[in-house]
């Protein structure tokens, strides 16, 4: 990947902004489980970082996704990961569909005060019985005159206690499973729609989570996204980016890991000398910082083929199964070379160890990635190649 100045630019702003509004509150923001969303979103908004590859005819920079990789790699410095996350749902798993697919009106209407910070996204796939199995989700959306009736629920949705506005994945059609499902971004104020209490999440703390409920919602049909029923599609295409996020915001996060706990051992004695002084603990950490650096090859390789308008399935979802294991790998290592000091809940790799944990589940699973991959690779059972 070839940065230039203005990748460089874009890092020190991301960054100076995470420094200054989003460290200095993380332990109060962790405690009370949220964060002043629309604050925060109107000065990301402020300095264009909720549009920067969105079309600059509704706000946004239009610059390519390596500039977006930026971003999520330097989000990863801040010192918990329910913002980072809630914010990229903003840029980067409810909006790419309206910004690609979207109507004039739908893109005037939601994705430039998304862009502005203005409204709160979230995004409404996943369901209780139907999470990485995005074809068996049930939530219907029926034809009634110029609207669509929407009733069921979906389940772990990121922003949704604060949000304006749901990127709904629906059932408009008897059709088969993934031709049948379309994208219509729905109001939160719409009458017939109630929320759960926040959930109680192993990590995450800051970012709020619910369960939303549909009750015979009225939409009109032109907030569909796309034509009806290619809503898998233009869902799948919008997890790739997704992916390609979560897997670039993980990068700095697993290296601070890395680095604190450098520090932590130069300074802890045991035995009379330096933890660091053990080798299993300084091979292994060098084991781990050449693993990142592996995963940040990944990603980026992924990133230029997408810029180059290639078909970046396979990559992303290697890049996506990577972040998820690799992060587990190094804050669980990490943690244990803290011994009990990493054992306590307001420890940064504790809230590491927490945090990451979610990268395996959401976006689609590890096993998900895997299958992915071996379609991909043309080994699934009764689909090779030959």
């Amino acid at each position: 990947m070839n940065f230039t100045s203005e990748h460089d630019a874009l890092r020190k702003t991301v960054r100076d902004f995470v420094e200054k509004e989003i460290n200095p509150y993380v332990d109060e923001w962790e405690e009370a489980g949220e964060y002043p969303i629309r604050d925060v979103f109107k000065k990301l908004g402020n300095l264009g970082l909720l549009g920067i590859q969105k079309p600059e005819e509704y706000g946004g920079m239009g610059l390519d996704y390596s500039y977006n990789l930026v971003a999520a790699e330097e989000l990863g410095m801040a010192k918990c990961g329910g913002v980072p996350l809630s914010i990229g749902v903003q840029t980067d798993m409810c909006t790419p569909a309206i910004a690609r697919f979207g109507s004039d009106e739908l893109k005037r209407n939601f994705l430039t005060p998304a862009i502005t910070g203005e409204l709160i996204g979230s995004i409404g796939v996943s369901e209780v019985g139907a999470g990485s199995d995005v074809a068996g989700l049930k939530t219907t959306a029926k034809k009634d005159g110029d609207d669509y009736i929407i009733n069921g629920s979906k389940m772990w949705i990121t922003n949704s206690p604060k949000a304006d506005f749901i990127c709904l994945l629906a059932n408009t059609s008897d059709d088969k499973p993934h031709k049948n499902k379309t994208l219509i971004v729905v109001p939160m104020n719409s009458p017939g729609i109630t929320l759960s209490p926040h959930l109680n999440k192993l990590g995450m703390r800051s970012s709020e989570t619910a369960q939303v409920f549909f009750d015979d919602v009225r939409v009109p049909q032109r907030n569909r996204i796309g034509a009806e029923g290619t809503g898998f599609m233009c869902q799948m295409i919008q997890f790739q980016e997704e992916r390609m996020w979560g897997a670039a915001n993980v990068i700095k996060a697993l290296e601070s890991c890395i680095e604190q706990t450098i520090e932590y051992c130069q300074e802890r004695k045991t035995f009379g000398q330096p933890l660091i002084n053990n080798q299993y603990i300084h091979f292994r950490l060098a084991e781990l910082q050449t693993e990142v650096e592996a995963l940040r090859a990944l990603t980026y390789k992924a990133c230029e083929l997408h810029i180059a308008g290639k078909d970046v399935t396979q990559l992303a979802s290697m890049a996506k199964l990577k972040a998820g294991r690799l992060g587990r790998e190094v804050t669980d290592t990490c943690l244990q070379y803290w011994g009990g000091n990493g054992y306590m809940w307001e420890n940064p790799l504790a809230r590491a160890y927490r945090d990451v944990r979610l990268v395996s589940i959401g976006g689609g699973a590890d096993e998900i990635m895997l299958g992915i991959i071996c379609k991909t690779m043309g080994i699934l059972p009764g689909k090779q190649k030959g």
